[in-house]
């Protein structure tokens, strides 16, 4: 059986909403709503690939403490099965508590961030991902797992996020590994140092056969053998929270990818995915199923970007 696998670690989000302010030294700010979900990231892509019935697997940290086996729960309710890489006594997953106001928020968070890439690790992720379809891409370490992935036929999909030293010099061993690249706007005028987006995917051509940039709430432009697109974001999305947007739209591009469906067809579900999920407050709050993926994505516009023009 084909799967999706990815390595990264494991986040969990307290989240206090509508709350009135923060709260200063010596104060305690009450509020009725609250909840426990999992983290954004890599995980959280898998956990809406697993809600979309495709079998997810992750290579992850998890302890003997609450929080983790909350986490381990959450990804096998979901449909991911999580290989564990930890054998320590502390807690492993990052813990994040959430003050969500209005217009702001704040943030305090627990854990060392990032895994470590030691031999063992590396070994336990290449044989749980020994045979994936498709395997998600972290730019920390794990190059020579990659790399032994994509000659064994696995199609690597990079989602790197924000770095202030982002560039091709940098990140060069990922991004020639990498098949698909899914940067939002910032991230490829950064990478690519043009100043329009789809001057940027047209440079990202020079690197990749299908690329893409998500224009924020407007949609996404990409790139396949028809020439450049548009795909418009659903109009009927509210945005409410943007946390997870992007993991999400991940979700549904590989959907598309996993199921070999056309590049636009591909990058139409991550506009559905992605749209969905920023209509409530958290990661992995709002989502789709398989069902209604498919038939929102018939009413996703996707025109020649020519007449966007």
């Amino acid at each position: 059986m084909s799967f999706i696998a990815g390595i990264g670690s494991t986040n969990v989000d307290l989240l206090y909403e509508n709350m009135k302010k923060i709260p200063g030294p010596g104060e305690e700010v009450y509020t009725d709503s609250f909840s426990v979900q999992l983290g954004g990231g890599l995980p959280a892509t898998l956990i809406n690939l697993g809600r979309l019935g495709v079998p997810a697997r992750i290579a992850t940290e998890l302890g003997d403490d609450m929080f983790s086996s909350f986490a381990s729960e959450q990804y096998r309710a979901n449909g991911v099965t999580p290989v564990n890489l930890y054998r320590g006594s502390r807690i492993p997953v990052n813990i994040t508590s959430a003050v969500i106001l209005k217009d702001d928020r704040s943030f305090i968070s627990y854990g060392k961030g990032n895994l470590e890439c030691d031999n063992n690790t590396k070994e336990t992720f290449y044989r749980m991902a020994t045979g994936a379809k498709i395997c998600l891409m972290t730019p920390r370490g794990f190059a020579d797992v990659y790399r032994k992935l994509k000659s064994e036929g696995t199609v690597l999909v990079l989602d790197m996020g924000w770095d202030d030293e982002m560039s091709f010099e940098k990140y060069g061993e990922f991004f020639n590994l990498a098949d698909y690249y899914t940067p939002n706007r910032k991230e490829a005028l950064k990478l690519t140092g043009c100043t329009d987006p789809y001057e940027a995917a047209l440079r990202l051509r020079e690197h990749f056969a299908y690329p893409l940039v998500k224009v924020d709430k407007d949609g996404c432009i990409g790139i396949d053998e028809n020439g450049p697109f548009f795909c418009r974001s659903i109009a009927s999305f509210v945005n409410v929270d943007s946390t997870g947007a992007g993991d999400a739209f991940l979700a549904g591009l590989c959907y598309g990818l996993f199921h070999g469906f056309p590049f636009r067809d591909c990058v139409r579900f991550g506009n559905v995915t992605g749209g969905k999920a920023v209509t409530a407050v958290g990661a992995l709050s709002a989502y789709v199923s398989e069902n209604e993926l498919r038939e929102m994505s018939e009413k996703v516009i996707t025109t020649d970007y020519a007449s966007e023009l």
